[in-house]
Protein backbone atom coordinates (compact mmCIF):
# COMPACT_ATOMS: atom_id res chain seq x y z
CA UNK A 1 0.00 0.00 0.00
CA UNK A 2 1.54 2.95 -0.78
CA UNK A 3 1.35 6.10 1.49
CA UNK A 4 -0.37 8.80 0.52
CA UNK A 5 1.71 12.14 1.65
CA UNK A 6 -1.28 15.25 -0.33
CA UNK A 7 -5.35 14.70 -0.31
CA UNK A 8 -4.99 15.14 -4.06
CA UNK A 9 -2.50 12.22 -4.30
CA UNK A 10 -4.46 8.90 -6.32
CA UNK A 11 -5.58 6.40 -3.85
CA UNK A 12 -3.83 2.46 -5.12
CA UNK A 13 -8.05 2.17 -6.83
CA UNK A 14 -7.53 5.11 -8.62
CA UNK A 15 -4.39 4.45 -9.91
CA UNK A 16 -5.48 1.12 -11.35
CA UNK A 17 -8.27 3.57 -13.45
CA UNK A 18 -5.66 5.89 -14.78
CA UNK A 19 -2.47 3.77 -15.45
CA UNK A 20 -3.65 1.81 -18.41
CA UNK A 21 -4.63 4.84 -19.94
CA UNK A 22 -1.39 6.47 -20.20
CA UNK A 23 0.13 6.29 -23.60
CA UNK A 24 3.18 3.85 -23.79
CA UNK A 25 6.57 5.11 -22.92
CA UNK A 26 9.01 6.24 -25.97
CA UNK A 27 11.28 3.83 -24.77
CA UNK A 28 9.34 1.07 -25.62
CA UNK A 29 7.81 1.86 -28.80
CA UNK A 30 9.84 1.36 -32.35
CA UNK A 31 10.88 4.65 -32.77
CA UNK A 32 12.71 4.58 -29.10
CA UNK A 33 13.85 7.20 -26.96
CA UNK A 34 15.42 7.92 -23.24
CA UNK A 35 13.70 5.79 -20.30
CA UNK A 36 11.76 8.05 -18.06
CA UNK A 37 12.96 8.89 -14.99
CA UNK A 38 10.52 9.38 -12.65
CA UNK A 39 7.33 7.08 -12.07
CA UNK A 40 4.83 7.79 -13.89
CA UNK A 41 2.23 7.79 -10.70
CA UNK A 42 4.92 10.60 -9.16
CA UNK A 43 3.73 12.92 -12.47
CA UNK A 44 -0.16 12.03 -12.27
CA UNK A 45 -0.14 12.79 -8.82
CA UNK A 46 1.48 16.42 -9.16
CA UNK A 47 -0.46 17.00 -11.98
CA UNK A 48 -3.45 16.93 -9.72
CA UNK A 49 -1.61 19.17 -6.91
CA UNK A 50 -1.61 21.35 -9.04
CA UNK A 51 -4.90 21.79 -9.90
CA UNK A 52 -6.44 20.87 -6.39
CA UNK A 53 -4.14 23.95 -4.88
CA UNK A 54 -3.70 26.07 -7.53
CA UNK A 55 -0.25 26.92 -7.15
CA UNK A 56 2.66 27.97 -9.59
CA UNK A 57 4.14 25.31 -10.73
CA UNK A 58 7.76 26.37 -10.03
CA UNK A 59 5.73 26.34 -6.13
CA UNK A 60 5.27 22.05 -6.59
CA UNK A 61 6.30 20.22 -3.05
CA UNK A 62 10.19 18.91 -3.72
CA UNK A 63 8.98 15.18 -3.13
CA UNK A 64 7.56 15.60 -6.51
CA UNK A 65 10.00 15.50 -9.65
CA UNK A 66 11.00 19.03 -10.82
CA UNK A 67 8.50 21.40 -12.14
CA UNK A 68 9.98 21.61 -15.52
CA UNK A 69 9.39 18.42 -16.29
CA UNK A 70 6.05 18.17 -14.87
CA UNK A 71 5.05 20.78 -17.78
CA UNK A 72 6.57 19.07 -20.02
CA UNK A 73 4.71 15.98 -19.44
CA UNK A 74 1.32 18.25 -19.19
CA UNK A 75 2.10 19.97 -22.29
CA UNK A 76 2.94 16.84 -24.37
CA UNK A 77 0.18 14.96 -22.85
CA UNK A 78 -2.32 17.64 -23.49
CA UNK A 79 -1.54 18.12 -27.31
CA UNK A 80 -1.95 14.15 -27.73
CA UNK A 81 -4.92 14.52 -25.93
CA UNK A 82 -4.35 11.89 -23.60
CA UNK A 83 -6.44 13.78 -20.84
CA UNK A 84 -9.68 13.33 -23.22
CA UNK A 85 -8.81 9.72 -23.60
CA UNK A 86 -8.79 9.24 -20.23
CA UNK A 87 -11.84 11.49 -19.79
CA UNK A 88 -13.83 9.67 -22.50
CA UNK A 89 -12.81 6.33 -20.85
CA UNK A 90 -13.70 6.66 -16.89
CA UNK A 91 -17.24 8.33 -18.38
CA UNK A 92 -17.88 5.44 -20.18
CA UNK A 93 -17.39 3.25 -17.24
CA UNK A 94 -19.50 5.07 -14.81
CA UNK A 95 -22.56 5.23 -17.12
CA UNK A 96 -21.94 1.53 -17.44
CA UNK A 97 -22.13 1.16 -13.48
CA UNK A 98 -25.13 3.12 -13.61
CA UNK A 99 -26.94 0.45 -15.92
CA UNK A 100 -26.82 3.70 -18.85
CA UNK A 101 -25.21 3.26 -22.30
CA UNK A 102 -21.92 4.40 -22.38
CA UNK A 103 -22.93 6.33 -24.92
CA UNK A 104 -25.06 9.41 -24.35
CA UNK A 105 -27.89 10.81 -26.82
CA UNK A 106 -29.02 14.09 -25.42
CA UNK A 107 -26.54 16.03 -24.01
CA UNK A 108 -26.34 19.47 -22.03
CA UNK A 109 -24.56 22.65 -23.26
CA UNK A 110 -23.42 25.91 -21.21
CA UNK A 111 -20.46 28.50 -20.51
CA UNK A 112 -18.99 29.91 -17.70
CA UNK A 113 -16.66 33.58 -17.86
CA UNK A 114 -13.72 33.71 -15.25
CA UNK A 115 -11.52 36.55 -14.70
CA UNK A 116 -7.92 35.77 -16.30
CA UNK A 117 -4.15 36.15 -14.50
CA UNK A 118 -2.25 39.36 -15.68
CA UNK A 119 0.15 36.85 -17.36
CA UNK A 120 -2.48 35.80 -19.89
CA UNK A 121 -1.93 36.95 -23.55
CA UNK A 122 -4.20 39.69 -24.26
CA UNK A 123 -5.09 38.05 -27.46
CA UNK A 124 -6.65 34.83 -25.75
CA UNK A 125 -8.64 36.98 -23.70
CA UNK A 126 -11.87 39.61 -23.96
CA UNK A 127 -14.52 41.14 -21.66
CA UNK A 128 -17.84 39.03 -21.14
CA UNK A 129 -20.43 42.23 -21.76
CA UNK A 130 -23.46 40.64 -20.50
CA UNK A 131 -21.66 39.48 -17.01
CA UNK A 132 -19.18 42.34 -17.26
CA UNK A 133 -16.52 39.75 -16.69
CA UNK A 134 -13.03 40.54 -18.65
CA UNK A 135 -10.99 37.20 -19.05
CA UNK A 136 -11.76 33.71 -20.73
CA UNK A 137 -15.05 31.48 -21.22
CA UNK A 138 -15.39 28.42 -20.64
CA UNK A 139 -17.47 26.40 -23.22
CA UNK A 140 -18.68 22.81 -21.73
CA UNK A 141 -20.67 19.95 -22.58
CA UNK A 142 -21.83 17.17 -20.31
CA UNK A 143 -24.14 14.06 -20.39
CA UNK A 144 -27.70 14.08 -18.33
CA UNK A 145 -25.67 12.74 -16.01
CA UNK A 146 -22.94 16.00 -15.45
CA UNK A 147 -19.96 14.25 -16.65
CA UNK A 148 -18.10 16.30 -18.99
CA UNK A 149 -17.95 15.28 -22.99
CA UNK A 150 -16.03 18.47 -24.04
CA UNK A 151 -14.74 21.77 -23.32
CA UNK A 152 -13.43 24.37 -25.24
CA UNK A 153 -11.67 27.91 -23.77
CA UNK A 154 -12.21 31.41 -25.96
CA UNK A 155 -12.02 34.89 -25.46
CA UNK A 156 -14.88 35.97 -23.16
CA UNK A 157 -16.14 38.44 -25.46
CA UNK A 158 -17.27 35.52 -28.12
CA UNK A 159 -20.88 35.00 -27.52
CA UNK A 160 -21.94 31.43 -26.51
CA UNK A 161 -23.88 31.11 -30.27
CA UNK A 162 -21.23 31.98 -31.88
CA UNK A 163 -18.73 29.71 -30.28
CA UNK A 164 -21.47 26.90 -29.87
CA UNK A 165 -21.19 26.36 -33.87
CA UNK A 166 -17.86 24.60 -33.46
CA UNK A 167 -18.49 23.36 -30.19
CA UNK A 168 -21.40 21.27 -31.51
CA UNK A 169 -19.17 20.79 -34.37
CA UNK A 170 -16.48 18.50 -33.18
CA UNK A 171 -18.67 17.24 -30.47
CA UNK A 172 -20.58 15.26 -33.57
CA UNK A 173 -17.65 14.61 -35.12
CA UNK A 174 -16.72 12.86 -32.01
CA UNK A 175 -20.12 11.57 -30.81
CA UNK A 176 -22.44 11.05 -33.49
CA UNK A 177 -25.06 9.10 -31.34
CA UNK A 178 -25.74 12.57 -29.90
CA UNK A 179 -29.47 13.71 -31.12
CA UNK A 180 -30.73 16.51 -28.49
CA UNK A 181 -28.52 19.14 -27.14
CA UNK A 182 -30.23 21.36 -23.91
CA UNK A 183 -29.20 24.65 -23.82
CA UNK A 184 -30.47 28.46 -22.44
CA UNK A 185 -31.84 31.20 -24.80
CA UNK A 186 -28.69 32.26 -25.48
CA UNK A 187 -28.34 29.45 -27.92
CA UNK A 188 -31.62 30.05 -29.41
CA UNK A 189 -32.07 31.64 -32.83
CA UNK A 190 -30.14 30.86 -36.33
CA UNK A 191 -28.12 28.33 -34.41
CA UNK A 192 -31.36 26.22 -33.97
CA UNK A 193 -31.70 25.95 -37.14
CA UNK A 194 -28.28 26.05 -38.49
CA UNK A 195 -27.71 22.70 -36.21
CA UNK A 196 -30.47 21.31 -37.51
CA UNK A 197 -30.17 21.33 -41.37
CA UNK A 198 -25.84 20.40 -40.94
CA UNK A 199 -25.26 18.87 -37.90
CA UNK A 200 -29.12 17.03 -37.32
CA UNK A 201 -28.72 17.69 -33.83
CA UNK A 202 -32.27 19.17 -32.03
CA UNK A 203 -31.41 22.55 -29.83
CA UNK A 204 -33.88 22.37 -26.97
CA UNK A 205 -33.81 25.71 -25.08
CA UNK A 206 -34.98 26.20 -21.60
CA UNK A 207 -36.30 29.23 -20.18
CA UNK A 208 -36.91 30.71 -16.90
CA UNK A 209 -40.25 30.94 -15.98
CA UNK A 210 -41.76 34.27 -15.97
CA UNK A 211 -43.40 34.21 -12.95
CA UNK A 212 -40.55 32.98 -10.69
CA UNK A 213 -38.91 35.10 -8.24
CA UNK A 214 -35.14 34.15 -6.87
CA UNK A 215 -33.95 31.30 -7.34
CA UNK A 216 -35.36 28.44 -9.49
CA UNK A 217 -33.60 24.96 -10.24
CA UNK A 218 -34.35 24.73 -14.19
CA UNK A 219 -34.95 21.43 -15.91
CA UNK A 220 -31.94 20.46 -17.58
CA UNK A 221 -29.88 22.61 -17.13
CA UNK A 222 -28.99 22.34 -13.28
CA UNK A 223 -27.25 19.56 -14.61
CA UNK A 224 -25.02 21.36 -16.57
CA UNK A 225 -24.38 24.33 -13.81
CA UNK A 226 -23.22 21.79 -11.32
CA UNK A 227 -20.97 20.69 -13.34
CA UNK A 228 -19.15 23.87 -13.80
CA UNK A 229 -19.20 24.53 -10.09
CA UNK A 230 -17.15 21.35 -9.20
CA UNK A 231 -14.60 22.48 -11.45
CA UNK A 232 -13.86 25.51 -9.61
CA UNK A 233 -13.61 23.45 -6.90
CA UNK A 234 -10.45 22.98 -8.43
CA UNK A 235 -8.31 26.46 -6.94
CA UNK A 236 -6.53 26.16 -10.56
CA UNK A 237 -9.64 26.37 -12.33
CA UNK A 238 -11.19 29.28 -10.22
CA UNK A 239 -9.07 31.98 -12.24
CA UNK A 240 -7.47 31.23 -15.99
CA UNK A 241 -3.72 31.45 -15.40
CA UNK A 242 -2.45 29.48 -18.47
CA UNK A 243 -1.10 31.02 -21.58
CA UNK A 244 -2.61 28.73 -23.78
CA UNK A 245 -6.62 27.90 -24.03
CA UNK A 246 -5.34 24.37 -25.11
CA UNK A 247 -4.04 24.54 -21.61
CA UNK A 248 -6.69 25.59 -19.87
CA UNK A 249 -8.96 23.04 -21.37
CA UNK A 250 -6.72 20.61 -20.49
CA UNK A 251 -6.90 22.11 -16.28
CA UNK A 252 -10.50 21.64 -16.57
CA UNK A 253 -10.33 18.08 -17.93
CA UNK A 254 -7.82 16.99 -15.31
CA UNK A 255 -10.39 18.39 -12.88
CA UNK A 256 -12.97 16.28 -13.99
CA UNK A 257 -10.99 13.41 -14.52
CA UNK A 258 -10.44 13.32 -10.28
CA UNK A 259 -13.86 13.48 -10.10
CA UNK A 260 -14.58 10.88 -11.94
CA UNK A 261 -12.04 8.93 -10.66
CA UNK A 262 -13.43 9.45 -7.19
CA UNK A 263 -16.88 8.43 -7.66
CA UNK A 264 -15.44 5.38 -8.93
CA UNK A 265 -13.63 4.21 -6.32
CA UNK A 266 -16.07 4.88 -4.37
CA UNK A 267 -18.48 2.20 -5.46
CA UNK A 268 -17.52 -1.35 -7.13
CA UNK A 269 -15.01 -1.20 -10.43
CA UNK A 270 -15.02 -4.33 -10.89
CA UNK A 271 -18.49 -5.97 -10.93
CA UNK A 272 -17.16 -9.06 -12.33
CA UNK A 273 -16.18 -11.46 -9.34
CA UNK A 274 -13.74 -13.35 -11.41
CA UNK A 275 -11.60 -10.31 -12.10
CA UNK A 276 -9.24 -9.38 -9.32
CA UNK A 277 -9.22 -6.14 -7.23
CA UNK A 278 -6.42 -4.59 -6.58
CA UNK A 279 -6.31 -4.31 -2.65
CA UNK A 280 -6.69 -7.93 -2.69
CA UNK A 281 -3.86 -8.24 -5.43
CA UNK A 282 -1.85 -6.32 -2.71
CA UNK A 283 -3.27 -8.78 0.03
CA UNK A 284 -1.93 -11.42 -1.16
CA UNK A 285 1.34 -9.40 -2.68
Amino acid sequence: MRRRRYPSDTTDLEWALIEPLLPVPACQTPRGGRPETHPRREIVDALRYLVDTGCKWSALPQDYPPFKTMFGFFARWSAAGVFNLIRDQLRRRIRRTMGTSPHPVAVVIDSQSVKVAATVPRSTSGCDAGKKIPGRKRHIVVDTKGLQLFVMVTPADMHDSQAAREVLFRLRLMHPEITIVWADLAYAGTLVDWAKSFLHLTIKTVSRPKDAKGFVVLPRRWVVERSLAWLLHARRNARDYETLPQHSEAMLTLAAITLMTRRLTRQPIYPDAAVPRPEAALRAA
